[in-house]
């Protein structure tokens, strides 16, 4: 009996160990073998292609008892906000997107506004981060100037600022004081012919409840450990990354820059705006 167990499992051994080498190989139209590269690592990495995002609780209306709008940027350029460059990785945060979009996994809207009004067409989003320019070349055989069209593509190391667009609220059901991210912005800036910066501006917004999804699918570094890699949605839930506020809701529709010149003064404006959220919920309270 102990024969017939013994000769079972290596049979049983054998076959797992033929079923694991076919699985390393690939078989091409012409029959040929071709082995997978090996992978970078001792272990599968699959974990974070199945977390499920967390829904939203449902808010009613009545238990808003604070809200107050406001946008922030993030610069990349942070020592804490490197992981949106992700050197070490080869993906920035903006390839990201732009492949995330052109695949049709996420939608994209014009920056007319900033109410994701004009959702952006298939052709619109194709052609983000490409622009043409004319230039003239001397053609040394007929000594004649020709214009020719050159196709300038975006360079990922272009985008070092995010803008994210974002509500506080203090929910009375919950008695916590809550932040819903609604949108997501690429900072662009715009150069004359000789470099020169000439404006800034959104390339497009990106809806972030509506792409919370395919966020939670991509990794992100993880400064501490590995083996416990965030992903972007893990990023924008739990807050990992440093940002100042540029603008908070109010009847002139005027940022932070706008009556405050001095960029010091910017910045002490921004730690205001945040403090006083922290205040309002604060005195909420009695002790």
């Amino acid at each position: 009996m102990k024969a017939y167990i013994y000769l079972f499992t290596c049979a049983f051994l054998l076959i797992a160990g033929m079923a694991n080498a076919q699985d390393d190989t690939n078989v091409t139209e012409s029959g040929n073998t071709v082995e997978k590269p090996p992978r970078n690592n001792f272990y599968d990495r699959y974990i974070y292609t199945e977390k499920r995002v967390l829904e939203y609780p449902y808010i009613h209306e009545k238990d808003v008892f604070f809200e107050r709008m406001i946008w922030r940027e993030i610069d990349i350029r942070e020592k804490f906000n490197h992981r949106f460059k992700n050197e070490n990785d080869g993906q920035s945060f903006i390839e990201l997107l732009l492949a995330a979009a052109k695949k049709g996994d996420v939608s994209l809207y014009t920056v007319e506004d900033d109410r994701f009004t004009n959702r952006m067409t298939e052709e619109e989003t194709s052609t983000i981060g490409v622009s043409f320019d004319t230039v003239f070349i001397f053609d040394p055989d007929t000594y004649e100037e020709k214009a020719q069209v050159v196709e300038n593509v975006l360079d990922p190391t272009d985008i070092k600022r995010y803008r994210i667009k974002e509500v506080w609220f203090f929910d009375e059901e919950r008695s916590e004081l809550k932040c819903r991210i609604l949108g997501i912005a690429p900072i662009q800036d715009r150069l004359d012919q000789d470099g020169n910066v000439i404006n800034s501006g959104p390339m497009f917004w990106l809806y972030y409840p509506e792409a919370r999804e395919v966020l939670a699918r991509f990794e992100s570094f993880n400064y501490f450990n590995d083996a416990q890699r965030f992903t972007w949605e893990d990023v924008f839930e739990a807050r990992l990354f440093h940002s100042y506020i540029t603008k908070e809701n109010n009847v002139y529709n005027r940022r932070v820059k706008d009556y405050k010149k001095n960029p010091i003064d910017v910045l002490l404006e921004s730690d205001k705006l945040k403090q006083q959220i922290f205040h309002t919920e604060h005195d909420l309270w009695t002790y």
